[in-house]
Formats: C-alpha cells, structure tokens, sequence
C-alpha cells in the first residue's frame, strides 16, 4: 500500500472526477466485478485465476481446470454483490437482520454437510446451513497458535440484533464517517462471526454497502494482502480481549490497528478508482488494482494486438513493432509470466486481462 496516502484527498480526487460518464462508469463496473469477487473469494481459498474469474462473471464462459464448486460459489459471489447494488439503488433503508441472512443465503446457495476425521480415527460431521445463524460453536486458531472463540450460537441472535440496532442509530446520526461505519461494522460483525461458513465474505460485501450507501465507491481487499489484513485484525482483537461481547462492543479507538490497515486500504483503492477513469495515457494499464506503466511501447503495441485480434502471432507482433524475433519473444514472455495475457489451449488465441 502507498505510504502516506491521505483518506481524505482520495475522497477529493474522487469527487473531483464525478460525475462519471457512462463509458467510465461501465468501465470501472466491469473492472470491479471481476476483481472484487476474485480477491474476497481467493482471500477464503477459491482456486480461480483471474483470468477464469474474469472469463466467468463479464462473459459466462467456464474455463481451464478448477473445481465446479469454485466456479459456482463465484458466480454466487457475484448475484451477492448485485444484490447490494440493487439495494443502494432502491434508495435509503434501514438495515436489516434479515437482509444480512438472505445475502448470506445467496452466498451458500444451499445447505451442506462438512464431514471431519477425529483424532481416533472416528468421523464426524455437521450441516452447514445457508441464510441461517450457526447452530454451533465456531472459533479460529491464530498464526500464533492460541484458539479464538466467536460468539456462542445462543449469543449470536442478540449480538446482531444489536449490531444492526447499532449501525442504524449511527448511521442516522451521521456523526462517524462512511470509513469509521463500515470499518466498525467489519469488526464487529467478524467478532460475532453469526454464520458456520462465509463470514468473510459477507463482512467485505457490506462495508461495500455502507460505503456505496454514503455515495462512495466501492473497495476491494486485495488477497496479496491477506497477511496484512488478518495481522490488523489480530492486533485488534488483542487489545480488545477474547470476550466476544467485548469485541461485538469495541471502539474505534479499541481497534486502531485494524483501523489504521482499512484506512489505508480505502485510501489506495479510492484513489486508484479516481486515477482509472481520469488518466488517458496509452502506456499506462491496469491490473487488479495495481498501476502498470511500461518503459516501452512496444507492451503496449503488443497488447493492443492480442486485444484487437486475439489470434495475432508472433510474427506479426515483430512486423508491427519493428524489434526482432527474440525480443517479441521476450516481451510476451515476460507479460504471460506477469498474469497479464494467457494463451489459451483450445485455438491459441490471446486472453487479455490487464487494462486501460
């Protein structure tokens, strides 16, 4: 993440950009969907690249070897992340405990059965239930080794009751920023963690709807930063203590490393957002959320070609570009090696996924 970067000018920047015109706002959608989806999923192990998300979500086309599982509980994602859209432009409600259950259900799809081999050999098993509360206990071991235990099943109604009583007063109050609602609401939602599957997920769906509710753009929580990310939210639960009534109570001020991290995501990601659809550099590209500029045109000439026909061989990259052979070979080399371009096995055309 960029040191430094204020929350407040990537706000600016952003508000200096609006109002989006259709072809931007379409752009960033599309950029968006893909890598919001592909980055909270691949956070909680989903084995799709980004070019299978990409091919799957803005053109419905399953690719490559993954499990089935994965390409649905992609797919899944997605309608979840359509279904806070579609509320935000209903207009202004309250939050409810019901609409957080329903998601949840649009997450899962369905019930399911998670069997477990004890250490004796014997197996076990418990049902995991899609758009309702657990129904056991639930807890997480740290990368320092300690157990930490979430709220017990019949906490777990009360406790979000009160987070959603919670959110809907300060909301209305107006007196914490879109930031400070949403980061607070991740923490604490993630404390009582209310679901036996896809709490993750569904805390990063609704800080995008407490943000995209206040009129901000949407952010994602990149999987590089997974590490950075579950380290802030250790720190915070250290301060805060393993009392899950505590954590689904803390302060911002109880909180300040996880705060500090979200900020700072926030900051990067609006500010990116801002530069997408205002900078027109034609070396300039992007991908997931990462600014790539090129010491040459001849990436860009390249990746143009793939974009305008994906069949282009070789041997017309070198007459367009005017370099050798062993040069082009070098340059696609290093933009397939990046992520940036595959070649697909079925005809040997080019997939692009960096963009401008």
């Amino acid at each position: 993440m960029a040191k430094y970067l204020s929350l407040e000018k990537s706000i600016r920047q952003w508000n200096e950009v609006q109002p989006l015109s259709e072809k931007d706002a379409e752009r960033l959608g599309r950029k968006f969907t893909v890598e919001f989806n592909y980055n909270s999923n691949h956070i909680e192990g989903n084995t799709l690249t980004y070019g299978q998300t990409e091919l799957l979500l803005l053109f419905g086309k399953v690719s490559g070897e993954a499990r089935m599982q994965d390409f649905e509980e992609m797919k899944a994602s997605n309608v979840g992340l359509k279904m806070i859209q579609e509320s935000i432009n209903d207009g202004p409600q309250l939050l409810t405990q019901t609409f957080i259950r329903q998601l949840h259900k649009t997450l899962l799809r369905e019930d399911y059965t998670v069997y477990r081999s004890l250490p004796d050999g014997t197996q076990t098993s418990y049902t995991v239930h899609a758009g309702q509360y657990k129904t056991r206990p639930n807890s997480v071991i740290t990368r320092y080794g300690d157990r930490f235990e979430y709220a017990s099943p019949r906490e777990t109604p009360a406790l979000m009751a009160d987070l959603v009583d919670w959110y809907n007063k300060e909301n209305a109050t107006g007196v914490m920023s879109p930031a400070e609602l949403a980061i607070m609401f991740h923490y604490r939602y993630i404390r009582i963690h209310p679901f036996e599957d896809g709490n993750g997920r569904i805390a990063r769906l609704m800080v995008n709807y407490i943000l995209s509710s206040h009129g901000w753009p949407m952010i994602v929580v990149r999987s590089r930063m997974k590490s950075e990310y579950l380290e802030a939210l250790h720190a915070a639960d250290m301060i805060v203590g393993p009392d899950p009534r505590d954590g689904a109570n803390a302060s911002l001020k109880d909180i300040a490393p996880f705060v500090k991290f979200f900020t700072a995501v926030m900051a990067e990601e609006i500010r990116n957002d801002a530069l997408f659809v205002s900078e027109h550099d034609e070396d300039v590209w992007w991908f997931d959320g990462q600014r790539i500029t090129f010491r040459t045109p001849n990436y860009s000439t390249i990746l143009n070609a793939m974009r305008m026909m994906p069949s282009v061989t070789l041997l017309q990259m070198k007459e367009m570009t005017g370099i050798n052979m062993s040069a082009i070979q070098k340059l696609v080399g290093q933009l397939v090696a990046k992520g940036y371009v595959e070649k697909k096995v079925t005809d040997g055309s080019w997939h692009v996924m960096i963009i401008q």
